[in-house]
């Protein structure tokens, strides 16, 4: 048995597999270069939580563009367009004002009820959307998931962003109805125009809080749903249940009495939302510190265990 020849390579310094190699047919040169495999992870890999916001900032371009565009297709089949964007909490707004203000008789009580009623139901509306859109977000996304390496919670995050720019031209809708309320003017709209007191100022505060609510909630119920997709349905009926617990369209001190009950339902992170916004806007009153205590612990810590959950996750994201 002869042993082989030793080698004359003509290019000892660099690997055998980056030379330039003849096809089968051998008319075309084939180069095959080198891959450093250290650059390459995995798609589904879950880097720290450090990194892991760190690449949540660096892609935050795409989230904020991704949210305008889909803001923009969301709406361009329809003939009216983004216009819905404002039709669709004021037609909500109809149907509890005929159900609940005149055929319930909810509104005895409440000083400016239809006031009342807009901002119950624009304000709850966008955590709706913002929950039930962040639920889906990563199953829709099913394909993106499997085929690219990224930070995930961008998906629901980009949700939010979504609903957040849709919820603009409505908030603003809602401040011009508010204006031709003023409390005390009981179920129809009424004149002077309502004043506006620099508590208006506070409202920013509460919306920013509210956002991280929103946020939030939409990773826990991000993560819950890639791994029971059912839980879909859950979260819609959940959320419906939170809107009839949340005085959006009568007050709790007409139906409960004890003072114990009372105050458990006023931990409701929704219901002092709505609480403060309507003190801001309405009646003119500054909301208390306990009020802004529980939806600022509500917002940070739905915030915090929604990033963290989520992102323990990560790895199982792509096998949805």
């Amino acid at each position: 048995m002869t042993t082989a020849p030793p080698s004359t390579d003509p290019l000892p310094d660099v690997p055998r597999f980056t030379k330039p190699l003849l096809s089968r047919e051998g008319r075309r040169p084939v180069r095959v270069e080198p891959v450093d495999g250290t650059a390459l992870h995995p798609v589904a890999d879950r880097p720290a939580l450090g990194d892991y916001l760190r690449l949540l900032w660096q892609r935050r371009h795409f989230i904020v563009a991704d949210a305008r565009a889909k803001v923009i297709s969301g709406t361009s089949g329809n003939l009216l367009g983004q216009v819905w964007l404002v039709l669709n909490p004021l037609l909500d707004a109809a149907v509890y004002l005929v159900i609940f203000g005149l055929l319930l008789r909810s509104s005895r009580g409440i000083d400016n009820f239809i006031g009342y009623l807009i901002i119950g139901v624009f304000m709850f509306g966008f955590t709706t959307r913002s929950v039930t859109g962040g639920a889906r977000s990563v199953i829709a996304a099913r394909s993106l998931v499997k085929s690219f390496s990224f930070p995930r919670a961008a998906l629901p995050i980009a949700t939010v962003a979504r609903e957040t720019l849709s919820f603009v031209p409505a908030l603003l809708t809602m401040l011009v109805l508010l204006l031709f309320t003023r409390p005390g003017a009981g179920e129809a709209w009424s004149t002077p125009l309502q004043e506006i007191s620099w508590r208006w100022l506070l409202v920013p505060l509460v919306l920013v809080l509210q956002l991280a609510m929103n946020l939030g909630l939409a990773l826990l119920a991000a993560r819950a749903t890639t791994r029971v997709p059912d839980l879909n349905h859950v979260i819609g009926l959940a959320m419906r249940f939170w809107l009839y617990g949340s005085a959006v369209f009568f007050s709790f001190d007409r139906f409960i009495s004890h003072p114990q009950v009372l105050e458990l339902v006023q931990l409701n992170p929704m219901y002092r939302v709505l609480e403060i916004t309507r003190d801001c806007l309405l009646y003119g009153v500054t909301p208390s510190w306990q009020a802004w205590t529980i939806v600022a612990c509500w917002a940070v810590g739905l915030l915090l265990v929604g990033t963290v959950v989520f992102w323990r996750g990560e790895e199982s994201y792509g096998s949805v």
